[in-house]
């Protein structure tokens, strides 16, 4: 793709990178096959080569971002199953990042708007908030139908409402180090996550009990929290950067201290985040710890690999695997999840369309209901075709967008870890 940027603008590292990527873009339009949006709405701007059309166009301008722009910019998923179908090596990730924040900056959104998104930036990165949050919405939960009116704002209140749960968990006090059982064969920082902490406790617990009974010793420090994806998707670069150095800082006391033999994220969607740090920081002055942070982040699945060993038969359940976008597209972590379920006994079954985003995406599901709650249900229809005993997959805002349709959903390292030892699921039980 040609473009047309000034040297004035180039000078702009930011805009330079956005350049790079536009002039790789050969208008194949491949893309637009694997496109969620594209393939539930038609529209070609709700496409990757759309959009890059509109960012091309927003960012040679100088202009401020207009309705047009923001609207199919806010419709991405940033899903990246576009990044795997490119013949051209087109890295959309961070071309529409920066279109994120070029609108975050210079596009007036609506009141409603603005206030929505600042409450969700100021709630969900926040465990105490989030659950503070969610059991204030507990007497609510099932009376969204009451809600008037048909316009944007019912439709996202409704949305929150779906998908609080109608049980909080407690609250699993996280410590700072979980020693491993006999021989210490590695040692390993694990992110403990936000909403995670809240919505399903039981994910970190099963990853440390796990870890711990391979051998691995498991460190979660204090300093480390929120890795910074829900604003950094929402177009809040400050904030993201500020979690991502925050992290950075805690992960490398313990890299330059004991030492570290990888950062284990149990969240697809933090992983793909965790993994760009070095990208997301290379002008900061922790750019070189940055880099190193990433270089050691794995997702669990990658990890378990060098260690895995079940000691329990298998169960006999068909195991439906849901390949999260962020885990597959984002990490290009394919064939581990399925090797291990398969490695623990578990008889494991895909379903069609398995690039196909599941309509979660962060916080696409509240803010973008109606295309999410389309996409769930294409991919509900998709797994349960295929008759199975549970849902699997690697990634919280996943198995909460495909939960209550009547088939259990866990995280995969929660059936592994049944397998190794560990406690039945509770969603199984």
């Amino acid at each position: 793709m040609q473009t047309n940027f000034t040297p004035a603008q180039l000078a702009d590292p930011e805009i330079a990178v956005a350049n790079e990527i536009l002039r790789r873009c050969v208008h194949c339009g491949m893309c637009t096959a694997t496109c969620p949006t594209f393939v539930t709405l038609g529209d070609e701007l709700d496409s990757p080569r759309g959009r890059i059309y509109l960012i091309k166009d927003m960012l040679e301008s100088g202009r401020d971002a207009g309705a047009e722009e923001a609207l199919h910019i806010d419709r991405c998923l940033s899903c990246l199953s576009c990044v795997t179908t490119c013949p051209s090596g087109v890295d959309y990730m961070h071309l529409v990042d920066h279109a994120r924040v070029h609108v975050e900056k210079t596009f007036n959104r609506p009141l409603a708007d603005r206030l929505m998104r600042a409450g969700l930036a100021w709630v969900l990165p926040h465990p105490a908030r989030l659950r503070a949050a969610l059991l204030l919405a507990r007497p609510a939960r099932g009376l969204g139908f009451l809600l008037p009116g048909h316009g944007m704002l019912a439709k996202r209140l409704r949305a929150m409402l779906r998908l609080a749960p109608g049980a909080v968990p407690r609250a699993a006090p996280l410590g700072r180090v979980y020693q491993a059982v006999g021989a210490r064969r590695a040692r390993v920082a694990l992110l403990a996550g936000c909403a995670q902490q809240v919505l399903a406790p039981s994910i970190n617990a099963a990853s440390i009990a796990l870890l711990n009974r391979l051998g691995v010793e498991v460190v979660i420090p204090p300093e480390a929290g929120c890795c910074g994806a829900l604003v950094h998707h929402m177009g809040r670069h400050e904030a993201a950067l500020a979690a991502a150095r925050a992290n950075v800082a805690a992960w490398m006391a313990q890299v330059e201290g004991e030492g570290l033999d990888a950062v284990l994220v149990n969240t697809s969607g933090c992983g793909t985040v965790v993994k760009d740090y070095g990208f997301l920081l290379r002008h900061e002055d922790c750019a070189a710890g940055a880099a190193k942070i990433s270089s050691l982040t794995q997702d669990i699945s990658e990890f378990l690999m060098k260690f895995y060993e079940p000691v329990r038969a298998a169960p006999g359940l068909s195991v439906a695997y849901h390949a999260a976008c962020s885990l597959q597209h984002g990490q290009q972590v394919t064939a581990q999840p399925k090797t291990l379920l398969r490695k623990a006994g578990f008889k494991v079954v895909e379903p069609k369309d398995a690039h196909l985003c599941c309509g979660s995406a962060g916080t696409y599901n509240l803010m973008q209901p109606e295309i999410a709650s389309a996409l769930r249900r294409r991919k509900l229809d998709t797994l349960r075709a295929l008759g199975p005993d549970v849902i699997a997959a690697g990634n919280i805002g996943c198995l909460t967008q495909l939960a209550g349709d009547g088939v259990p959903t866990v995280h995969v390292v929660e059936l592994l870890d049944w397998m190794a030892g560990g406690e039945k699921p509770q969603a199984l039980r």
